[in-house]
This record gives structure tokens, C-alpha cells and sequence, in this order.
């Protein structure tokens, strides 16, 4: 079983045998919690930039939903490496969808494992144009 956090750190990542290498895919298989971690939620992130204001293309709005994740995250002490679990939903998704966002998720955790991630396809977001939400969960000391 591979893991990447340390003794001291209360999230541990893994990929338990007997399961397939989801790291092509962008996310990781189970995420344990160590007791009495302060838990950060963050809300939903679409690909507004500080203005509000949508790119057209899909990749633009992955980058900047996943830029804004990190912002949310460093405002709360946080940090990518310390998501335990995202929730990514795709307007009309796609495999080639799926490949986008594998590389802004390499992107964006470097050599970090990626935490665990549930994609579900929708037909529409909040906002027109909108194409790409994402909401993560981080594990920090109490």
C-alpha cells in the first residue's frame, strides 16, 4: 500500500492493493483522518476569475477553479497536499475531459499523491457557461 504523508500528519492517502492505479486519473482510492484534525471545507469553486468572469474553454476554467481551490485552502492555513477529497463535477464530460483535468491536477499537487475524488457528470452548472465545479476537504492539525 503506497501512502504519502507522514506519522505526524493526520491525513494518510493510499492506494490499498488489490485495487487499480487510479494516479493516471488524477485521484487516489482511500483517505483516513486522524481524530481530533480540524477538518476544512471548501465550497464549490467554478472558473471565475477575481471578477467573476468565465474563459470560454474548458481547460482556462479547470486552472482557475483549481487556483482558486488553493487560495480558498491557503486563507484557511491549508495547502493542496493537505485535501483529503474533492468533488469535481464536469458540464457534458468526457474522457478527453477526464485528461484535462488529470494535468491540472498534476499541476497543481506536483509530486504530492492526489487525494481521493468522486467525478460526477452534469448537464448544466450554476451559471451559463459555467462547465467545470470543484470542492475539496483538507486535514489539518487540531
Amino acid at each position: 500500500m503506497a501512502s504519502i504523508a507522514p506519522a505526524t500528519n493526520p491525513l494518510r492517502i493510499s492506494n490499498p492493493e488489490g485495487l487499480y492505479d487510479p494516479a493516471p486519473n488524477g485521484y487516489s482510492h482511500v483517505a483516513s483522518v486522524a481524530p481530533g484534525s480540524r477538518l476544512v471545507f471548501i465550497a464549490g469553486q467554478g472558473g471565475e476569475d477575481v471578477d467573476g468572469k468565465l474563459a470560454p474553454d474548458f481547460q482556462l476554467q479547470v486552472r482557475q477553479a483549481l487556483e482558486n481551490v488553493r487560495t480558498a485552502l491557503t486563507s484557511a492555513g491549508a495547502a493542496p497536499r493537505d485535501v483529503a477529497k474533492l468533488t469535481v463535477l464536469i458540464v457534458d464530460h468526457t474522457e478527453a475531459k477526464l485528461h484535462v483535468l488529470g494535468a491540472e491536477l498534476d499541476r497543481i499537487w506536483e509530486q504530492h499523491t492526489k487525494p481521493t475524488c468522486t467525478l460526477i457528470p452534469v448537464p448544466r452548472l450554476a451559471l451559463d457557461g459555467m462547465l467545470f465545479e470543484v470542492e475539496a476537504v483538507a486535514v489539518l492539525p487540531a
